[in-house]
């Protein structure tokens, strides 16, 4: 590698002057909307903090990552690069033959935009950006937003200054470095109202941004025992492209009132419709749900790398926040009798609705800005 000039570190006694106008921060990670959601939540924030800062992502060129950042403004510089964990030992060789080209083609995306700071926000794209920036003495931090950390993360931290996490429980693996911020999610979930009225009552589905097929059959199988109740019940389900057609069409057959789309790019809007909310428990999803105080049925992806979304409901059910549904317990007649459930108990909701709200963190993305700043050198 070429070699480039290293950054002054940040502390107490020394600190950098730099004009907020050449603050250049470097997101890197990515792969799904959890990931991408609260490093865009930060990105915002920091651009109305330091006016005139640029920031530009990097992540694995998926076709949702390039969309998503899209609409939101910002630049995507891409790698080819996967995961090592939980994979079969065909794509593990593969993953591990791509990593000398990750590395040096993230070794240019640092030179070329040199980088003021680098912030990781998890994923297996987030591992060479942050480690070539920082042997090349650019600052890092993380953002954890799982209960139980993955192992990018993990092994990132060795080189980074802070890692930015949602959960206290988080502080035994990041000794010395945690800080406890909540996970950032976009102020428009911080609007959502208080309250909405009773009826009709509104479910809102969706198993993250590439849909969740589990999810999508359960709903469907519920609709005939929801049937009674269509005349006060409304849905709105975002699918994921594969099924949309499939559930689209149940939902005319069966009758019912129904928002059906592949992906919603407003989906702050949809929350503040929602009574219930029936969706996975990835970290950012559980932010959002905090911010917005929703209540929820939580299905964790049992695929999920250490099975760190069961940890994240966990500790949202143990806040008395949301239930949680085991994947393997899903079918449509346990569904549609939870949902009926809360229909006819909205003062549960309430309770519900409430308690998640007390989760909710909405100065995380300013914290982890003020991190930024501080690492930056900036006042």
């Amino acid at each position: 590698m070429s070699k480039m000039p290293k950054t002054d570190s940040c502390s107490s006694s020394t600190r950098r002057s730099v004009d907020h106008r050449g603050l250049r921060l470097l997101i890197a990670g990515g792969g799904t909307g959890g990931h991408l959601y609260p490093g865009i939540a930060v990105a915002q924030t920091l651009a109305k903090r330091y006016p005139g800062a640029e920031v530009q992502f990097v992540g694995s060129g998926r076709p949702l990552e390039a969309r998503i950042l899209k609409e939101a403004g910002f630049r995507l510089n891409t790698l080819s690069v996967s995961g090592l964990k939980g994979v079969g030992r065909i794509d593990l060789i593969r993953g591990i033959l791509k990593l000398p080209g990750s590395l040096w083609a993230a070794w240019g995306i640092v030179r070329r935009f040199r980088p003021t700071v680098v912030l990781g926000v998890g994923g297996y794209s987030s591992g060479p950006p942050v480690l070539v920036a920082s042997l090349a003495g650019v600052p890092t931090l993380l953002h954890e937003s799982n209960a139980q950390p993955g192992i990018t993360n993990r092994l990132l931290s060795s080189f980074s200054r802070k890692v930015t996490t949602a959960f206290p429980e988080c502080e035994t693996f990041f000794r010395g470095k945690a800080v406890l911020t909540g996970t950032p999610v976009r102020p428009q979930f911080l609007a959502c109202p208080a309250a909405i009225p009773e009826r009709p009552f509104v479910l809102l589905i969706f198993g993250g941004s590439q849909g969740a097929r589990a999810i999508n059959r359960a709903v469907v199988d519920a609709l005939d025992e929801l049937h009674p109740h269509f005349s006060q019940m409304h849905f709105i389900h975002q699918t994921g492209e594969q099924d949309f057609v499939q559930v689209q069409r149940a939902y005319r057959e069966a009758g019912a009132r129904a928002l059906v789309k592949p992906f919603f790019t407003d989906m702050p809007s949809q929350f503040s419709k929602a009574h219930l909310v029936l969706c996975r428990a990835g970290a950012a999803t559980l932010g959002e749900l905090a911010a917005a105080r929703k209540a929820s049925l939580l299905v964790p992806f049992p695929g999920a790398t250490d099975n760190h979304q069961l940890r994240n409901a966990e500790s949202m059910a143990g806040a008395g926040a949301a239930e949680v549904v085991p994947q393997e317990e899903l079918s449509g007649k346990l569904l549609a009798g939870r949902v009926e459930h809360y229909y006819r108990h909205p003062k549960e909701l309430e309770r519900m609705e409430e308690r998640s709200g007390r989760l909710a963190r909405p100065d995380s993305a300013r914290k982890i800005v003020d991190l930024i700043g501080d690492l930056a050198g900036l006042d």
